[in-house]
């Protein structure tokens, strides 16, 4: 029968314990001798040893509990301690691994602080036999001895301490960074998940445990960025995407790597930053991406609720001190933002209405902030009444204790003047009061709110309004009755029905539109920005669901009357409130489009794209890039090949291409990256080529191609090669110069034959001859308009102008036949044939004669639409001299004739950009159109023909567009292909002499000179006349309708925008000093800011920073200075004194130079480089003298600053942080290089490796995430579309952002590796290794792993013994053999205190040097769990 484990144990452990009779009755007069001890241990070795070699492996651990049981089960201490002496010997000799048995210690249950003296022992044989386990055994170990010592009470007898202190003496001994058990960043993270930030430790401990956590505060703060509490971005900038923003939606503190001692700041909830970001228009998206809210998920976030609340009572106190009102003041336009983000935040359920109401209450209570009560209310109005009746009456009644408090009045509050906008907000009270009223009595219980006394007159007012059915248009009394009666349909339908007939039209009055046989409702003046904004969001949503409904209706009812533009106008007043989006802009791209284009009603059509083209603002992009593919499938559908809305469709698809933002178009188009057709188009090159030049843009202001130098694996590879199947073309050498470099491989690699001009003229003059020569008319017709036959038609038609000046009807009719679609391949192969007859001309008589034909063929036969012609000629790749004389012939076209002219003149003498504060808009429309009516249809050529043909085309209705305007983007475009062309420089200016004033009605005007200035910085740079003429002609342009100091600083325009013979302008230190404080008070919202008010619903921007920002780095490039000295002058505006930075303020400074400086083109930021390498190498670092002091204090910039005691390298430090900070992932990519081959060659002393430490380290995060981020976009898409052949696209997009982030990661461990090499060679003592060493295992356990151990494992071995031992747990080297006992790793340790003490006497600082303890079982290397959380 087999004898269990537990009794052939006993039977092993009971006879080495066992005692005489004689020895139990003299006890204590015994003693044992040495010899005897010995013999006892060996007997008993030897019996375990042969018993052990028996069990399985499995029963190993079972066992070692057994015994630890046995002797926790003893009494006498004599023979608890002689049992752990053969423990003790046990484990020395290699019989028991010292892992399993201190665990089986540490776990015991018999283990208590009561039993002191087996305590005192357990813990002793603990600190005997720790040196043999593996580091991570010795952080579990940690762990559980940490939890032990919790167990003993806060109050103890001060007999039983000095028995307890040996648990104190084993944390000691783990924590010795010379004993180097384990990685000490182990050991810490183990601690500060038991005490975290502000928790004590325990008694016993004493300051063990807060000393060794503070032996990491350096490296917490070279991980932390200087200055982070203060950073703020800039709203809708392309830098605020990014993850640098992220806050922890439940504490609003930063994410912070690692289980740090980071500065208490850190660890603050950073309210004043989200305060700044939800005080921003548009700034709802980037909240939600801060706090990782998800509209798809409702979770209610207290911590924005609590900020919502505060915003709202500054609001209030505010308006205590505006006098004014309804005068477009700051207060305004903060009640109008403050409405729009509540409904936002209420509606997605991130905020609770109730609970926002009572911590209201609470935080206005005694306050006396009575001035702003009606804009409150009118903000709570918003919500109430349109979300009342699908809610609990219990969730609004908190607004009436609101009431209590806000309106004290005992006296009737007298009605005020309703001629008044602001009339409407004093009637809100009113209005919750009536739909609280109405709900309750639709209640069960059917309660009854009492109307309070003092809002008793404005009730009455209301009543007797409704009373009266005839309601005026000229004050707000039909504002009010919509927004009191919004719930209730039977009141509401007499005001809103008020409304709804003054822009529909009453059916019996027509009036004309442009164009023939168009006519449309007769109602012509829209519903007034004023009363819109008077209309509660309920009301609101009701108008525009009747709108959107009456259209579909229409639409299905295919009603010949086109719609009124008063409707027209009207709604797309509505499409600009955002909190109405979900029936706004939404209900338009994914409902009403549809539903139109499902009806065939294709005047409807070419209205709604008109209104995108002229009228929409702020639209989201994944909305307009949604439409994009609406239109690209709309041009393949035969209906659409119609003149008319074929030119609209492509007029439209071209503004949504060109007007893509640079930080844009990468997150859309990843959208695509399953089917990049969607979003390109089959057939138009125009469109194709106008799509790679704004990703060429973008890709060159968002940086992204930085340091790479292929397409390869990246995001826009496919789109490209789409591109190139649907239509193949090359780019002129001066055209593709200025493209991002793989954008350039690419287009070589993928080089298209062309046809040469010799086949050219050859095709053409074959085809003349058939013309002339076929003599029946079918056949000429079928002949010349077949499809898949030469589109050489137009060509034909230019040579019959110029030998017969004259076309006959045949050429009418293959014109029609041809239709709208293959012409433009007409006009494609036409721009080509023009380019070579121009070449070729004899100049003088013959020239005249060209141009004379070209422009009748325009403006007399309206064969071709100016804006289609100029858009091909300026889309061709034309050479050298073939290129110049297409840019004379756009110029040619555009001003020899007086017809174009004429036309922009009149069109910006007679008009305003600011549509939405007019109400004549469609009169003076109509005048211009009656002036140069819009001839689509071949009108002129059909008069000219002989006989004259009769036609009387259908015009689709036509209420914004005029040639003007279409060429708009055309303009944009040619001014761009001008800039690349250096002999045609002069023709440029001329054309921005004559028509720059065009750029009034740009929508985005600073915008495009900033992408302009940025994306040919390298070709404008020598150019400083013609710089400057570019701006000159835009912002001029606009001088009429902006408020002056809107844009460009004062300083400029006296000095930089006049042109000077002897030498340009040079700015002194004032003038960047001035121009950076501008942002600075921009963004600390200073009343009256430094640029005027506006409407930032229409505006170019969404919000005060975001134009401040661009403004100012328009006005920076437009300097006639070089860009780094621009970037160094930016750069000393706060490491020079200078008298205009405020001291206090200085993190702001930095801040907006940061925002500035990241947002210019490369030679501006690289300079930083520099100043880092003037840093690195100047004496403070370059010294290895202590007296410059303790490297952690100079470097903290924050406390030095405080403290008047801060250096130039600790500006640099902070500066270079605030501007990595705000940089681009594209421009951060370019530090590993920066790193490897500038800084590397230059770093010798500890000093300067610190500096490059703190430098890079917060920014590993960074490298980290966003080519994660990356990645997560891909595989986003990627699981939305389960197809195999989505798999085989994206598989490579995931590989390359795996590499991308690897290689970045790689290159920047390995560099600082190499650095800690050479200042290891270099110096003779190291005094802040732990630091550096810690620093190393952060970088290994929050970012590398085990990825860098090949690469710098070498580098490890060849350092001095202290420090290779110090980072051996990286690369696992192991100087000592396995078994080594453990009475070596004691002596090591020794050894090692007595050099640490030499050190400590050299150096004041803490230094420390370590042997190693020897490692069991070292066993692989991986992030563990526990620390990578």
């Amino acid at each position: 029968m087999a004898i269990s484990m537990e009794t052939q144990l006993q039977t092993i452990f009971e006879d080495v314990v066992k005692t005489e009779v004689i020895e139990e009755a003299f006890s204590g007069m015994f003693m044992e001798t040495a010899e005897s001890e010995r013999m006892k241990l060996i007997s008993c070795l030897g019996a375990f040893k042969q018993y052990w070699s028996t069990l399985p492996q499995d029963s190993h651990e079972q066992c070692v509990k057994w015994i630890v049981r046995f002797i926790h089960g003893q009494h006498s201490p004599k023979r608890i301690s002689f049992l752990y002496d053969c423990l003790a010997m046990a484990v020395e000799t290699s019989l028991l691994p010292p892992r399993m048995v201190c665990q089986a210690l540490v776990n015991s249950e018999s283990l208590e602080w009561e039993r002191t003296q087996l305590w005192a022992l357990t813990f002793r044989l603990f600190r005997k036999i720790i040196g043999g386990v593996d580091y991570k055994g010795v952080r579990d170990l940690l762990k559980s001895v940490l939890d032990k010592i919790q167990t003993i009470p806060n109050v103890v007898s001060s007999a039983v301490v000095q028995q307890l202190l040996p648990a104190r003496e084993v944390v000691e001994y783990i924590l010795d960074r010379n004993a180097c058990l384990l990685p000490a960043y182990l050991a810490v993270t183990e601690i500060r998940k038991l005490y975290p930030e502000g928790a004590l430790s325990h008694w016993l401990l004493g300051s063990l445990i807060s000393d060794f956590v503070d032996s990491f505060r350096p490296t917490a703060r070279i991980n932390s960025i200087c200055g982070r509490c203060n950073l703020l971005p800039v709203v809708n900038n392309s830098g605020a995407i990014c993850n640098s923003w992220k806050l922890d939606p439940t504490t609003l503190r930063f994410p912070l790597k690692g289980m740090l001692p980071y500065d208490k700041d850190l660890f603050e909830p950073q309210t004043g930053l989200l305060r700044y970001v939800l005080e921003q228009p548009y700034s709802r998206d980037m909240v939600c991406n801060m706090l990782g809210l998800n509209k798809q998920h409702k979770q209610r976030c207290a911590v924005l609720e609590d900020q919502l609340v505060d915003l709202v009572v500054y609001a209030m106190e505010r308006s205590e001190t505006e006098e004014q009102f309804d005068d477009g003041g700051t207060s305004q336009l903060l009640w109008q933002h403050l409405s729009s983000q509540l409904i936002f935040f209420v509606l997605f359920q991130f905020a609770s209405f109730p609970h926002m109401v009572l911590s209201l209450h609470q935080k206005l209570a005694g306050r006396d902030l009575i001035k702003g009560r009606d804009h409150l209310m009118w903000v709570l109005l918003q919500f109430i009444s349109g979300s009342i009746q699908k809610n609990a009456l219990a969730d609004f009644l908190p607004v009436m204790k609101l009431f209590d408090l806000l309106y004290p009045e005992k006296e009737c509050i007298p009605v005020p003047d309703i001629n008044k906008p602001q009339s409407t907000h004093s009637f809100a009270m009113t209005c919750i009061w009536i739909h609280l009223n109405r709900k309750a009595q639709s209640e069960t219980n059917k309660l009854q709110i009492p109307i309070p006394h003092s809002l008793r007159l404005h009730h009455e007012f209301l009543q007797q309004s409704l009373r009266n059915k005839s309601l005026p248009m000229t004050d707000y009394k039909i504002a009010l009755l919509c927004n009191a009666y919004s719930t209730n349909s039977e009141c509401f339908t007499l005001p809103m029905g008020v409304l709804v007939e003054t822009i529909y039209g009453n059916g019996s009055v027509r009036i004309p539109l442009p164009g023939t046989n168009c006519l449309a409702q007769g109602a012509i003046t829209p519903l007034p920005m004023n009363l819109l904004d008077s209309l509660t969001v309920h009301a609101k949503m009701s108008l525009i669901h009747s709108i959107a409904t009456r259209v579909i209706k229409l639409a299905a009812a295919k009603s010949a009357m086109a719609l009124a533009p008063a409707l027209v106008e009207t709604y797309s007043r509505l499409l600009v409130y955002m909190e109405i989006e979900s029936l706004g802009i939404k209900g338009f791209i994914s409902q009403l489009l549809p539903n139109v284009f499902k009806s065939h009603a294709w005047g409807i059509l070419h209205t709604l794209l008109e209104m995108f083209s002229y009228r929409m603002h702020h639209i989201q992009p994944h909305y307009r890039v949604q439409l994009l593919s609406h239109l690209h499938s709309l041009a393949a559908v035969p209906q659409t090949n119609q003149n008319q809305l074929h030119l609209c469709v492509e007029s439209t698809a071209l503004r949504l291409i060109t007007a893509l933002g640079s930080s844009e178009v990468q997150p859309q188009f990843t959208r695509f990256l399953s089917d990049p057709k969607t979003v390109l188009s089959a057939e138009s090159e125009e469109l194709n080529r106008a799509l790679i030049l704004t990703l060429a843009r973008a890709t060159h202001v968002t940086d992204f191609f930085t340091g790479s130098d292929s397409i390869q694996g990246t995001w826009c590879k496919d789109i490209l090669q789409t591109i190139m199947n649907f239509t193949p073309h090359n780019w002129a050498s001066h055209t593709l110069s200025c493209f991002p470099a793989p954008l350039q491989a690419f287009f070589k690699q993928n080089n298209v034959p062309q046809e040469s001009r010799f086949n050219l003229k050859k095709n053409v003059e074959e085809e003349y001859r058939k013309w002339k020569s076929m003599t029946n008319e079918n056949d000429i017709i079928t002949h010349f308009s077949l499809q898949g036959s030469p589109p050489l038609f137009l060509c034909l038609l230019w040579k019959m102008l110029l030998e017969t000046d004259h076309i006959n009807q045949i050429g009418f009719r293959v014109l029609e036949r041809i239709g709208a679609r293959a012409l433009v391949a007409h006009v494609r192969t036409f721009a080509d044939f023009l380019v070579y007859e121009f070449s070729t001309s004899a100049g003088g008589q013959q020239l005249n004669k060209c141009i004379e034909i070209l422009n009748d063929m325009v403006w007399k036969y309206n064969i071709v639409t100016l804006d289609r012609l100029i858009l091909c000629l300026a889309m061709r790749s034309h050479e050298g001299n073939e290129a110049q004389v297409c840019y004379f012939i756009i110029q040619l076209l555009l001003l020899k004739p007086n017809d174009f002219r004429n036309r922009v003149s009149d069109f910006v003498k007679e008009n305003a950009p600011e549509h939405w504060l007019q109400s004549d808009w469609h009169t003076k429309h109509m005048s211009y159109h009656k002036k140069y009516p819009e001839k689509l249809y071949f009108e002129g050529l059909a008069e000219q023909v002989s006989p004259p043909m009769p036609l009387q085309p259908h015009y689709l209705p036509i209420y914004f567009g005029n040639v003007c305007l279409r060429f708009l983007p055309v303009f944009d475009i040619v001014i761009h292909r001008f800039l690349e062309l250096l002999p045609v420089s002069k023709s440029l200016e001329t054309l921005l002499d004559h028509l720059g004033g065009l750029y009034k009605f740009h929508d985005r005007p600073v915008t495009y000179l900033y992408n302009t200035l940025h994306y040919y910085e390298r070709h404008l740079r020598d150019r400083t006349n013609l710089k400057r003429k570019l701006v000159h002609a835009i912002m001029s342009s606009l001088k009429d309708n902006r408020t002056p100091g809107w844009c460009l600083s004062d300083t400029y325009l006296k000095f930089g925008m006049n042109p000077r013979e002897d030498s340009a302008w040079i700015p002194d230190d004032t003038y960047y000093c001035k121009l950076i404080g501008r942002l600075v008070d921009t963004m600390a919202g200073k009343s009256p800011g430094p640029f005027p008010n506006c409407d930032w619903r229409f505006n170019e921007f969404p919000n005060p920073a975001a134009h401040a920002l661009h403004v100012t780095c328009v006005e920076l490039m437009a300097l006639a200075v070089p860009g780094k000295e621009v970037g160094n002058a930016l750069l000393n505006v706060v490491l020079k004194s200078q008298p205009l930075v405020p001291r206090e303020n200085i993190t702001a400074w930095m801040n907006a130079i940061g925002l500035v400086i990241t947002a210019l083109p490369e030679p501006y930021w690289i300079v930083l480089h520099d100043r880092i390498v003037s840093v690195i190498s100047s004496p403070v670092l370059t010294s290895e003298s202590e007296s410059v002091g303790y490297p952690f204090q100079l470097l903290d910039f924050t406390a030095c600053h405080q403290s008047y005691s801060e250096m130039y390298c600790s500006y640099v430090l902070a500066l270079a942080h605030a501007v990595w900070h705000h940089s681009s992932i594209g421009q951060l990519s370019l530090i590993p290089k920066f790193m490897s081959e500038v800084l590397k060659p230059i770093v010798k002393t500890e000093f300067q490796l610190l500096y490059v430490y703190h430098l890079v380290g917060p920014f590993l995060q960074r490298f980290q995430q966003e080519r994660t981020r990356c990645m997560l976009e891909v595989e986003h898409t990627h699981t939305h579309t389960h197809t195999h052949t989505h798999t085989h696209l994206v598989g490579p997009f995931l590989q390359r952002f795996q590499q991308e982030r690897t290689r970045c990661m790689l290159e920047i461990g390995v560099a600082f590796y190499e650095m800690l090499a050479a200042v290891d060679q270099h110096c003779t003592h190291l005094s802040y290794m732990d630091p550096m060493c810690d620093f190393l295992y952060h970088i290994k356990y929050m970012f590398t792993g085990d990825s860098v151990k090949d690469q710098v494992e070498k580098i490890i071995c060849s350092l001095r013994p202290a420090m290779k031992l110090r980072l051996r747990f990286i690369t696992h080297i192991t100087k000592m053999e396995p078994n080594a006992n453990t009475a070596n790793a004691n002596a090591n340790a020794n050894s090692a205190q007595q050099q640490q003490q030499q050190q400590q006497q050299q150096h004041q600082q803490p230094s420390a040097v370590s042997s190693p303890a020897p490692q069991a079982n070292p066993g692989p290397s991986s992030v563990p769990l526990s620390v990578a959380q």
